[in-house]
């Protein structure tokens, strides 16, 4: 039987009886009771459960028989079977010098097989890019397995032909980061990858154009975070700059301008008003822009928002 055609459980929130919505479950019965008048509203549930039981965190684990969880960040998604090396059998017993054999050959052609054709070699690799890609950035499970869906749509497509793995993974990262919100530039990319941020760059439009997909812009908050942890700000500052960026939002001072800019110019603000001061120079090297750009951003927030500031 499949999922969809197992029994589910009545979904029953009122006692047909008194209106009642005070209902119990009796397990041992297998029925659902009312509280208030004692009406036996549903009877025969069936248990979804294992049919074993465990008492402690050891004995689940023993006995479970579930493996790990579905993932899109291996070509099989993580249902393949492997045969170890340790030549003994389920209850620990060394195999015979035939089973040996017999096992060894099993192993052999169970290794070929699992990567059978050019479609699966492709992804193995691409996978295996993709989170080395994501570990470099320390980015998050999501954004891997985003990254990882994306590449699979794209060979579905088939729009790898004629383009570098390398650079379809390190574009499909890209956008995985931009869909989920996590702030990392086509700088970052391309330095943890082994492509340069023009061919990241081009293989990032390709995949929006192609693909349909809906990329929303960058906001200049997102920025905040990341420049606060990479200077050891404290999270004061942190909370000032967002502030910042909230008026000069209201005041529509964010329109038209580059989302790293601005938030290095309300970093650079809440550091001087929070004492913690960093210097211009150290955080356009963070947020990878020009320190005039830091001046004129800074310039347009303190005489718009009135700030008083002593240098």
């Amino acid at each position: 039987m499949t999922e969809e055609n197992l029994p589910q459980p009545p979904r029953i929130r009122r006692c047909p009886e008194c209106g009642s919505n005070r209902l119990m479950r009796d397990y041992e019965c297998a029925e659902i009771v009312c509280m208030g008048c004692g009406f036996v509203v549903a009877t025969k549930l069936a248990d979804q459960g294992p049919e074993w039981r465990a008492f402690d965190d050891e004995q689940r684990a023993k006995r479970a028989r579930a493996g790990a969880p579905l993932t899109f960040t291996i070509h099989d998604k993580g249902l393949s079977t492997m045969i170890d090396w340790h030549d003994r059998d389920v209850y620990g017993k060394r195999l015979a010098p035939g089973q040996k054999a017999q096992i060894y050959r099993l192993r052999k052609w169970q290794r070929r097989i699992r990567v059978s054709d050019a479609t699966e070699r492709n992804l193995a690799f691409a996978l295996s890019e993709i989170s080395k890609i994501a570990n470099n950035l320390n980015l998050p499970k999501n954004i891997l397995e985003t990254a990882s869906v994306i590449y699979r749509k794209a060979v579905k497509e088939r729009l790898i032909r004629g383009r570098s793995i390398q650079g379809v993974t390190a574009a499909a990262i890209y956008v995985a980061c931009r869909q989920c919100g996590v702030a990392r530039t086509l700088d970052d990319i391309a330095q943890a990858s082994t492509v340069n941020k023009k061919e990241v760059g081009r293989s990032y439009r390709f995949l929006i154009k192609e693909l349909n997909y809906f990329i929303p812009p960058l906001k200049p908050s997102q920025y905040i975070t990341k420049f606060s942890n990479q200077l050891t700000m404290q999270g004061k500052v942190e909370e000032i700059a967002h502030k910042i960026l909230a008026t000069a939002k209201e005041l529509k001072l964010t329109s038209g301008r580059g989302p790293t800019g601005i938030a290095a110019a309300a970093s650079y603000i809440a550091s001087v008003l929070t004492g913690e001061r960093k210097t211009q120079r150290e955080i356009a090297e963070i947020a990878q822009v020009t320190e005039v750009t830091i001046r004129n951003r800074y310039k347009e927030l303190v005489e718009r928002l009135q700030f008083v500031i002593y240098l």
